[in-house]
């Protein structure tokens, strides 16, 4: 299968390898973006994942407010002043505020999920009706399969970005890695919606 040089690109882009890296990755995976980049992270090869390593303590509070009925607040952090400055950084700390205006989402990833609130939501997938009489092993798998699905649903990175939905804000967290050459971190965010009870 032909490679295209945009499936290049942004696969060095989000990994932060040169173009013969990439192309190599897309044709030894036929072409496959998906594969490529897995095929990659397991060897190690994306620089982005070895900045996630490094400590992030700059950046900047971004904000967002839609026709003054919703209102974000976003901290984003980055390793260097010179980056938190840096145009390209606020651009896409401004493009996460207006995601989180637009997809409200509930945690900024998996790792922010309460406990209690991933065994309440499992109690009530057990409990509904379309698993009875169903094998309590079966019915596991089943409900694991839900509860994923459902806090993907609910978490910042997880979602499809309102901008590009093929792509999560996750990739989109990362794409700016490898641009930028820094580790960023999307740490907490605030979400306000005008007449919403809390």
């Amino acid at each position: 299968m032909a490679v295209s040089i945009e499936d290049v690109k942004r696969l060095k882009d989000l990994t932060g390898v040169g173009l013969t890296d990439a192309k190599k990755a897309l044709d030894e995976n036929d072409g496959d973006f998906d594969k490529a980049l897995a095929e990659m992270r397991k060897k190690g090869m994306t620089k982005a994942e070895k900045r996630g390593e490094r400590e992030a303590r700059q950046g900047v509070v971004g904000t967002y407010n839609h026709d003054n009925r919703i209102g974000v607040l976003v901290e984003v952090n980055c390793e260097t002043d010179f980056v938190a400055r840096n145009e390209i950084f606020t651009d896409m700390v401004k493009d996460v505020a207006m995601h989180i205006a637009a997809s409200s989402p509930q945690y900024v990833s998996a790792d922010d999920i309460p406990a209690s609130d991933t065994a309440a939501k499992k109690q009530e997938l057990l409990g509904s009706d379309a698993l009875a009489g169903k094998p309590a092993d079966m019915a596991e798998k089943i409900v694991e399969g839900q509860l994923k699905k459902y806090f993907a649903e609910r978490c910042l990175l997880d979602q499809p970005f309102v901008k590009n939905p093929d792509q999560t804000v996750g990739e989109f967290v990362k794409e700016h890695n490898a641009r930028l050459g820094e580790n960023i971190v999307v740490r907490r965010f605030s979400r306000i919606a005008l007449g919403e009870v809390a």
